[in-house]
């Protein structure tokens, strides 16, 4: 199982030798496995699971559904970031979120993370419980969320993205994809470092699905490797996503034994974290994948 217990702090590694674990506001998570971050979105608008979480109660029942699948981390967002979507205010968001993530921290000692670009929600969500912010925007939107994650020593997610989820399908067009997503998550992470963070909070995201192609996402998974040569452990959030409709023709909830594909290629390419709605399945396919690469448990056929 990923995020297997606690492991003695890291205060850094060189460029191109990448962490086995994760420095939080409250523990160290292992990534020696792959650790599977739960998706609980409190909005109305999400692509996927948009107004079936929105009420607390309802919020809170999912979040012990995705513990119980195997979850190690849960990313609790109350912004839809799918395309097209509209900003929402700070004080609706962190109305939406915060009640959600106070009473999991008095239920359960589960990984809590914030999805946010605003510094006021992560401060508040931090706060109430919250241990890490994913930041979809790579700190472009707020920078001022690298000196709270330095202050308060959070787990910092630094996603790619060009423009806003508003406008981010115009801005496509790559003349070095992998080359231009390199460039500018290095200098996400150089803002956090300059901001105060240590290596050992940092994770990247190659943002999958966030002002790319079908296509492209394609090349970005298979060519994940590029984006673990910047020293730090890789998260994807491949999950239900518009790319595998693009390529197979489904449905939003036709999507699931492609996202557990893409995540099995991406564990293959280097991933280590595994941003998902469906967290049992992945967490099975993952951790078959990870004993098949390691040979553990492997006996003899019958």
């Amino acid at each position: 199982m990923g995020g297997e217990g606690l492991a003695s702090s890291e205060s850094g590694t060189s460029r191109g030798e990448v962490s086995q674990t994760w420095q939080t506001a409250r523990r160290v998570i292992g990534l020696s496995s792959p650790v599977v971050m739960g998706i609980l979105n409190i909005t109305p608008d999400s692509f996927s699971d948009g107004g079936r979480y929105h009420s607390g109660e309802d919020a809170l029942r999912r979040l012990n559904e995705l513990a119980s699948e195997g979850a190690d981390v849960i990313d609790v967002g109350g912004e839809s970031t799918r395309p097209g979507a509209l900003a929402v205010s700070e004080e609706e968001e962190v109305g939406r979120v915060l009640p959600v993530i106070e009473a999991a921290a008095k239920e359960s000692d589960l990984a809590l993370s914030i999805d946010t670009t605003k510094v006021a929600v992560a401060r508040a969500a931090l706060n109430a419980g919250a241990e890490i912010v994913n930041d979809i925007s790579g700190l472009r939107f707020d920078p001022e969320i690298a000196v709270l994650a330095a202050r308060t020593g959070a787990g910092l997610v630094l996603m790619h993205i060009r423009g806003r989820p508003r406008t981010m399908q115009q801005d496509i067009h790559y003349d070095d994809l992998l080359g231009e997503i390199v460039a500018e998550l290095g200098e996400s992470v150089s803002g956090a470092l300059a901001a105060g963070c240590n290596r050992a909070q940092l994770v990247v995201d190659p943002g999958i699905g966030f002002g790319k192609t079908a296509e492209q996402n394609l090349v970005l998974i298979n060519e994940l490797g590029r984006i673990g040569a910047l020293g730090y452990p890789v998260l994807v959030g491949p999950s239900r996503k518009s790319f595998i409709g693009k390529t197979l023709g489904l449905e939003v909830g036709e999507r699931l034994e492609p996202t557990v594909a893409a995540c099995v290629v991406a564990l293959l390419r280097g991933a280590r974290i595994f941003r998902v709605h469906d967290v049992r399945p992945v967490r099975r396919a993952l951790d078959m994948a990870e004993a098949i690469i390691r040979q553990v448990g492997v006996g003899n056929p019958v």
